[in-house]
């Protein structure tokens, strides 16, 4: 019997026919389905689970490409469903804590801390006036500040305050979209060289499987936002820092983005649910092949041995 796996995703798209692709060539079968179409039907299965195109049966895993975005209530009910999986003994990839830690950026940033990891001073206030005086005091000792929205992606949103560019930038009202009430402030890390960058680093199953530079002439490097992928040698330091910064967070795959500062390398951010279609084009192996290899491999073997017990 082929074995179905779940892609959950908001959008069907290069992503979703890779990891389809790659699925077959493990003769596996992946459905696109959308966690905004599932729910929970007790009447309806043993499981108590909606999840279009399965009928009563489960899925016998779950890779997460997608969730997207929607009220406090339906973003905690599409991320209920994938713990409800979970709790079934479904393997999902990520799973729902992992995505919940790296979707928040305080929660990833402090945990990184936590572990002894590199990071840029971080703050967090629901305050403007308290905000305003962080901003004036690192302005007074010559540094800008990164302004983001705490649930932000793909560089959207992102905002320089502070001492830039030898004038200060005063603090946007944090009111309403996109930072809703909260201010999520890192110091900017100034370019080592022009133009700028920073290293994608691929995890996969614990292990940093492929590297790029990041490249752009602006202060966001990120693909959408107009950077230029590089192939970059992944080397032991990048490579044992990308490890530690997944390990740290609990994840089966991660994207991690490491900065060049002149003390040395620093974690900005860690992805749960990246993108590759950048870093695939100056990598030599599918990286999709390698996501599903280490779902089967890993995961759905451990599931497997938990059966047997």
């Amino acid at each position: 019997m082929t074995m179905r796996v779940a892609i959950m995703t908001d959008e069907v798209g290069w992503h979703t026919r890779q990891l389809q692709a790659a699925l077959r060539a493990r003769g596996a079968q992946g459905r696109c389905l959308d966690l905004a179409d599932c729910g929970i039907d007790t009447s309806a299965s043993h499981h108590g689970l909606r999840l279009p195109g399965f009928e009563r049966a489960l899925p016998e895993a779950v890779i997460v490409r997608g969730i997207a975005g929607g009220s406090f209530e339906q973003v905690t009910q599409r991320l209920g469903v994938l713990h409800v999986l979970r709790e079934l003994g479904v393997p999902v990839y990520n799973d729902a804590r992992a995505i919940e830690r790296t979707v928040d950026k305080a929660m990833t940033t402090l945990l990184l801390h936590a572990a002894g990891l590199p990071t840029p001073p971080t703050w967090t206030s629901e305050s403007e006036a308290v905000t305003r005086r962080i901003v004036a005091r690192e302005a007074a000792a010559g540094h800008a500040l990164v302004l983001k929205p705490l649930f932000g992606s793909q560089g959207r949103g992102l905002v320089r305050v502070g001492q830039v560019e030898g004038s200060f930038e005063p603090l946007p009202s944090l009111a309403g979209p996109p930072f809703n009430g909260l201010a999520y402030l890192q110091r900017w890390v100034p370019p080592l060289s022009e133009p700028g960058f920073d290293w994608r680093v691929l995890v996969i199953g614990g292990q940093a499987r492929a590297a790029m530079q990041r490249v752009s002439g602006h202060w966001i490097h990120n693909i959408k936002q107009g950077a230029r992928p590089v192939a970059a040698a992944l080397t032991p330091e990048l490579a044992d820092l990308a490890e530690r910064a997944s390990a740290a967070l609990g994840l089966d795959y991660a994207g991690v983005d490491i900065l060049p500062t002149r003390d040395g390398l620093t974690v900005l951010e860690v992805n749960g649910i990246a993108a590759w279609q950048g870093l695939q084009r100056v990598t030599g192996f599918s990286i999709a092949q390698a996501l599903v290899d280490d779902l089967l491999a890993r995961r759905c073997a451990d599931r497997s041995a938990a059966r047997r017990a």
